[in-house]
């Protein structure tokens, strides 16, 4: 272990400061594709196996390579994993951002450049950062003479002046580039050279300034460190899909690989080694969807997955699924739109395209997980809910959530048999003509709006029956008569009602004496704990409401607007689309009056700091 010197002295006035411990944030600006991403990699994962709480984010652009990027680690001894709003550490190695990113850190912070390729100007122009200048070409000079791989190798220098002012356990660091680069020693022993070409650069010319350093916390326990989408994909194959049509978009494209991946090792017959998982990467969008609502159809555990775009293209046949009732799920890793829009920055702007897809008169059911362990259980579920309800289901993840790294729990192997609904067999099917009930398609025989089905294959005489799309009565005859038209459509509302109950219920935190309510969902959850220990801090004491599905469970939201004198809705969208479903839901009198919305969309993650400045001027308090 090199801890940094004890003594800490500030550039800009040389006066002692406080020192910090387990609780900054660090950002990286790079330029994309030059290696900086596993540079940045082992330094968020050597923080994570210190046990110290962290969260890592990559923003990224949209092109392969050449433009700016940046990847920044929460390191947070509180557990607070959201990005935060103010950095406290830039590593400058852009020059196109150079300028941009040293004029916005807030006074005080610091700032670490490659002096052989950045100016020193914005440093000394600004005068009140804490300034490292590194000669990051010169310190590997003799570790590789080509050219590109020198720009690569350049990143791991100021992991090693990082790994030395602020204390990491040098072999920790040693082990996780071990682990980034296994059955490669080569370039083990070439990044480990620079790595420590810039921890002797720091230890003889950088004399601590800052006041921040880590120590080991062991505060993580078996948690792992995993990204949404990888997370997801071990919950599809927990929860039985069997066939997946997908075409590649950006940020859906690495849950259907994980799960490929999964399947190819997991899903093996070992009789005649074939891997009991079909999956298509179809000519687009529309041919993905047709096959997933195909295979929902013949009896399988059919999904997709997408981005908004795609979801736009699949609005047709979405509608086919709600009105003929085929099951299947479709995954929509939200981006920013409209149009191709940011392909590469996160968003919650799908709310209302995926709970209303297609034309016409349909809702769907929605999951919005928060965290990793619901990426698992909601996509596990997802399929449940899909044979239950004989219709499609959406489960809306972000970038931020899908395509992150993320410390949780490891995922518990689920023992839970399936629910596959009202599936007709050949003895169900004769226990109802015994009864004297003539089964339909289409027909609600329970009262719950929910039809039988039969799947393909089934040999009784009377499991036969047309799937329509078009206009159909009970018995799936066609039919144009209004009147059979209405009754269907209202089946199918009375279905889909159903769910409110038996999706995932919101989750509510309360503390004594709040008069403030704050509801969210999906990933803004990650930045709530810490809003809200600023908000008490400030005075305001807030109870949250997360909502974790819809159709809204429209009791406890009722409830909750009746508890509380305002209602804050935050949302990572500029229109407010979760807000405008509450609105629907709301009966008791005034509650309408009570919403105040906090909306984010710049396609970077929410902060905390966002939604409490947003409660607090809504409070009067700022």
């Amino acid at each position: 272990m090199n801890p940094p010197p004890e003594t800490l002295t500030a550039s800009q006035p040389s006066t002692p400061l406080q020192l910090t411990v387990n609780d900054l944030s660090i950002e990286a600006a790079t330029v994309n594709g030059t290696g900086s991403q596993s540079a940045n990699n082992i330094l968020a994962k050597s923080l994570f196996r210190m046990g110290i709480p962290m969260a890592a984010k990559n923003l990224f652009p949209s092109n392969i390579q050449g433009l700016p990027t940046w990847f920044t680690i929460r390191a947070s001894k509180h557990g607070y994993t959201a990005r935060k709003k103010e950095l406290d550490w830039l590593i400058g190695m852009n020059p196109t951002t150079w300028e941009k990113d040293v004029a916005n850190l807030r006074p005080g912070a610091v700032v670490m450049w490659n002096s052989n390729e950045l100016s020193d100007a914005p440093v000394k122009a600004r005068g009140d950062l804490i300034a490292y200048p590194i000669p990051m070409n010169d310190c590997i000079k003799g570790v590789a003479a080509d050219a590109k791989l020198k720009k690569m190798l350049v990143n791991m220098v100021y992991v090693g002046a990082v790994t030395h002012l602020l204390g990491i356990e040098e072999e920790v660091v040693l082990k996780v580039i071990a682990d980034q680069f296994k059955s490669k020693q080569k370039a083990v022993e070439i990044n480990v050279a620079c790595l420590r070409a810039g921890m002797e650069y720091a230890k003889a010319s950088l004399p601590k300034k800052d006041p921040y350093r880590v120590e080991r916390m062991d505060a993580n326990g078996n948690k792992i460190l995993i990204e949404g989408n990888t997370i997801a994909a071990l919950g599809c194959l927990m929860g039985g899909v069997t066939v997946m049509g997908w075409y590649p978009i950006t940020p859906s494209s690495s849950l259907a690989e994980a799960l490929i991946a999964l399947a190819k090792k997991h899903r093996v017959d070992a009789a005649n080694h074939t891997i009991r998982f079909a999956d298509v990467q179809c000519e687009d969008e529309l041919a993905s969807i047709g096959l997933v609502l195909g295979a929902g159809w013949a009896g399988a555990r059919s999904m997709t997955t997408t981005a908004g775009p795609g979801i736009s293209l699949m609005s047709e046949f979405v509608g086919l699924g709600y009105y003929a009732e085929l099951p299947g799920v479709i995954f929509d890793v939200q981006r920013v739109g409209p149009s191709t829009g940011l392909p590469t920055r996160t968003a919650q702007g799908d709310v209302l395209a995926a709970a209303f897809c297609s034309h016409g008169d349909t809702e769907h059911l929605v999951l919005h997980p928060c965290s990793p362990e619901e990426c698992y259980e909601f996509a596990r579920i997802s399929f449940d809910y899909a044979e239950r309800y004989q219709t499609p289901v959406f489960v809306l993840l972000d970038l931020d959530l899908g395509m992150n790294f993320w410390m949780c729990e490891p995922p518990s192997y689920t023992t839970e048999a399936f629910d596959r609904g009202k599936v007709l067999s050949p003895a169900k099917l004769d226990e109802l003509k015994a009864a004297g009930k003539k089964w339909g398609r289409y027909l609600d025989m329970d009262g719950d709006g929910i039809p039988w089905r039969p799947l393909p294959g089934n040999p009784h005489p009377d499991a036969a029956y047309f799937t329509r799309g078009s206009g159909h009565d009970e018995y799936a005859r066609y039919s144009e008569d209004p009147e059979v038209y209405r009754r269907n459509l209202d089946r199918l509302r009375k279905k889909i009602e159903g769910s409110r109950t038996t999706l995932p219920q919101p989750v509510l935190e309360t503390v004594p004496g709040a008069k403030v309510g704050i509801l969210a969902y999906g990933s803004t959850n990650n930045a709530m704990r810490e809003a809200r220990d600023q908000l008490a801090a400030a005075g305001v004491k807030s109870d949250y409401l997360r909502i974790r599905a819809t159709p809204l469970a429209t009791a406890a939201v009722e409830k909750f607007f009746k508890e509380h004198e305002r209602v804050y809705i935050v949302e990572q969208n500029r229109d407010g689309q979760m807000e405008l479903m509450i609105r629907q839901v709301l009966t008791t009198p005034g509650a309408v009056d009570k919403i105040r919305p906090v909306r984010h969309y710049t396609g970077f993650p929410i902060d905390a700091r966002t939604i409490s400045d947003g409660v607090l001027a809504g409070e009067g308090k700022r």
